[in-house]
């Protein structure tokens, strides 16, 4: 069974609703993109917001084989529609040292988010994309994540997102 979260119908969305501090790890551990991706659907399996790991990391791999997700100034966001899931799931990752993402500055990526979603909607995936990225263009935003001493910290600054 796969852990439903709230999305409202015609209302803003609010990443706070998606993003709980259960759903952040504030100090991921591994040293490469593909170990990052694989911490942070651990999570999602562990929190039931997917039901199959290895279809949603196939989906995810695959999603990054075609386009890296790591965007500038420090972001990646890694996403995927998937049959693993049957609603908008997300979760992040903070990575302080940073790690290899093929990002669009070349430089290392220390904000991860991971996106997935239904394969039959369009909607969610890509306002959770604009949501996610709209905020972080903000170095303030950036800034306050990074200096965050836990996910309960994190889950604050994420929930004046708007």
């Amino acid at each position: 069974m796969i852990c439903k979260l709230p999305q409202p119908e015609g209302q803003t969305m609010h990443l706070k609703d998606y993003l709980p501090e259960s759903h952040i790890l504030h100090n991921l551990q591994g040293k490469q993109k593909i170990e990052i991706i694989e911490e942070l659907l651990d999570l999602m399996l562990k929190l039931r917001l997917i039901n199959d790991y290895e279809l949603a990391l196939n989906d995810i791999l695959s999603r990054e084989g075609y386009l890296s997700t790591g965007l500038e100034n420090g972001l990646a966001i890694p996403h995927a529609k998937t049959k693993s899931t049957d609603k908008l799931a997300m979760v992040f990752g903070l990575k302080q040292s940073g790690v290899e993402f093929e990002t669009l500055d070349g430089k290392p990526a220390h904000l991860i988010f991971l996106v997935l979603s239904p394969v039959d909607t369009s909607g969610p995936h890509i306002q959770a994309l604009a949501l996610i990225s709209r905020n972080l263009k903000e170095v303030a935003n950036r800034e306050k994540i990074k200096k965050a001493k836990s996910a309960a910290e994190i889950a604050d600054v994420f929930a004046k997102f708007k």
